[in-house]
Parts: structure tokens; sequence; C-alpha cells
């Protein structure tokens, strides 16, 4: 009987002692790796952020979709798009949807975009050009370096105004269309971008560091274990040329199915409209 007893109590005793050693290991251990652990083994963040172009680079191509928020006096509209991009080439297409007028009476029809090193041509823009032809536009022209100006920003002008990341925190692990990715958080500086950009976004990128309001782009981006952009977010700044407002720009890319054909092909000069465009 003193042994029965003596067997029960040390039974306890253990059981007591595993319990409670699972409680301490809820509170504490890192069998699967704890947040901080994550954030060290993703390596410095403003370094990992200066490396997604030429991750993006090294993935070829993609499929992207893209989002653009103005707000101006009381006043929020919200350009979407999607299409191909090839990063090898950086050229892409994307079908640019307007968004309806206030009355809700026009339907606009979707402006086809082509985005190259230093240019960007439209189709269906309107304003008294040929449906059959096309616009071309020099983005180093532009005030803002196309960041804003075509309604979506170049998903590779968008890595690379990573490159001007000066100061990132790791927010954490999340998911982005099923996908598990890591978030960064941090701003960029449009001076340092420009001046470590690729010689195809140098120009641009110097023209909206000199157009922006200021530039500082916060931005929220999100990579995947091979350390590919899936989802990236910048908040521009830029005074509206009519109206001296300032006007606040939340442009967000989505990244998705790397490696989708992505046959884009500029378009011939005889195809680019060369007369006036209307006001």
């Amino acid at each position: 009987m003193v042994e029965r007893q003596r067997t029960r109590k040390d039974g306890a005793v253990a059981l007591a002692a595993a319990a409670t050693g699972l409680l301490l290991c809820a509170a504490g251990c890192s069998s699967g790796g704890t947040a901080s652990d994550d954030a060290r083994a993703a390596g410095d963040p403003v370094e990992v952020l200066h490396g997604t172009a030429e991750k993006l680079i090294r993935a070829g191509t993609s499929k992207a979709r893209t989002s653009m928020e103005m707000a101006t006096g009381g006043t929020r509209v919200t350009i979407r798009g999607e299409g191909v991009y090839d990063f090898a080439h950086q050229v892409g297409r994307l079908q640019v949807l307007l968004p309806q007028d206030p009355a809700g009476a026009d339907e606009h029809r979707p402006i086809t975009e082509l985005l190259a090193p230093g240019a960007l041509y439209m189709k269906n823009r309107g304003a008294g050009v040929p449906t059959d032809k096309w616009v071309r536009v020099d983005t180093a022209s532009l005030s803002d370096g196309n960041l804003v100006t075509g309604g979506a920003t170049d998903p590779f002008a968008a890595a690379e105004l990573l490159r001007g990341a000066r100061g990132a925190t790791y927010v954490g692990r999340t998911s982005v269309a099923g996908t598990a990715v890591r978030h960064y958080r941090g701003t960029a500086d449009l001076r340092v971008a420009a001046r470590d950009a690729s010689a195809g976004n140098r120009a641009a990128l110097r023209a909206a560091a000199k157009g922006f309001a200021t530039t500082t782009v916060p931005f929220d981006v999100y990579l995947d274990d091979q350390g590919r952009i899936r989802k990236v977010r910048h908040r521009f700044s830029f005074v509206n040329g009519q109206q001296k407002d300032t006007v606040a720009v939340s442009s967000t890319t989505l990244l998705y199915d790397f490696g989708a054909d992505a046959d884009v092909r500029l378009p011939k000069a005889k195809d680019i409209y060369a007369g006036r465009i209307a006001e």
C-alpha cells in the first residue's frame, strides 16, 4: 500500500512537472522560432529592400495588378490596372480603367499602357487622339517621373524606389493572396533612389525628386521567401499644377504568377500620334 501511494505521488509530481514545463514553453520556448528570430533570419531590413529590384530581374516576369487612389479637396478617386511585366527587359503592358464620372454617365474605355525605360505609351488616350494611334510620353519630362501620371506606377520603378530606403523595420510574417510573406515598413528618399536606379529609371526618378512636394516616400512592402515583391504600397505627395493644392496619392502594386508569358512589343514609329493633344 505504501509503495502504491508513493508511486501515485511520484506520478503526480512528474505530471505536475511536465505541465509546468509546457506552460513555461508556451510562455517562452522557441522551438518554432520567435518573431525576433525571424527578424534576425530576414537580415538587415534596409539591405534586404535595396536588393528587391535585382530579385525581380532574376525572377524574369510576372503578372501585375495596380491601384492608385488620389485624394484632394475632399474628392477621392481610384484608378485600377492589370497586366504583365518583363523585369529583365523593363517593359510591361497594363489595361488601366479610369473611374466613372461623378454623375455616372460616361463609361471610359480602358487605356492600354506600355511601360518602357524612359517612355510611356498610351492607347485609347482620348483627347482627340485617333483610336488606332499611340501617344508617347517621355517620362523624364513629367514632374512626377510617371510615378503618378499614368494612373499606375511602373512595377519596376516601384521596386527601384526601394533602392532609396533610408529607414525600414521588419513588421512580421503575414500572407498576401495566400502566399507567406515578410512585411517591411519604412521611408525612401527619391534622390537616393534616383542616384542608385538603373539607367532606364534614373532620369524619371530624378524628375520626381524635383517635382514632388517632398522627396520622402513612406512605403509598406511584402516579400516572399525568395525576396520577391508580392505587394508594395507607396504614399506620394505632390502639388497639383492647376490648383496648387497638395495631392495625396496611395499607389499599390501586386505581383503574382512569376514566370508568366509577358510578350510586350512597343509601337512602331508610324503608329505613334504626332498631332496635337487636346487639354
